[in-house]
């Protein structure tokens, strides 16, 4: 299984409620960070994508919360990605509090690649290749 990208975001006080817990939308805001981190380290960026026509919108997420995070927490996002069809790509995420690595939530988004018009599309050779390696084998 290849090693999974990190990324690093710390909770900030607007992410949480009264009691600093943080609120659980934002869990879904960690994915994306880690899945933008994910294309930046690979040499892209989801701007490039779009500008050459590609476009990844989210078609299925879930998210499993098992701890809270809290006000000033710092998370490690861990990605991975593999391939989900043949228009489909999936990310896996864990997300982590750094320094015990207690577990706080995992979950996967599925993203379908669109033309601009948001029609459904195989991934172009670009993105392919570029994620090839990234590709989980099962």
């Amino acid at each position: 299984m290849q090693e999974p990208f990190i990324a690093e975001q710390r909770v900030l006080y607007g992410d949480t409620d009264a009691m600093g817990v943080a609120y659980y939308a934002n869990y879904l805001k960690w994915f994306e960070i880690g899945r933008t981190e994910l294309f930046r380290r690979v040499g892209s960026s989801y701007r490039e994508l779009e500008e050459r026509g590609c476009f990844l919108p989210v078609h299925e997420a879930y998210c499993r919360y098992l701890q809270s995070a809290r006000y000033d927490d710092v998370i490690r996002i861990e990605t991975r990605f593999s391939l989900a069809g043949r228009a489909r790509l999936r990310f896996d995420y864990r997300l982590l509090l750094k320094g015990t690595d207690a577990l706080l939530a995992e979950g996967y988004t599925v993203h379908v690649c669109t033309d601009g018009d948001g029609r459904p599309i195989k991934p172009p050779v670009y993105l392919r290749d570029l994620l090839a390696p990234l590709a989980s084998k099962g």
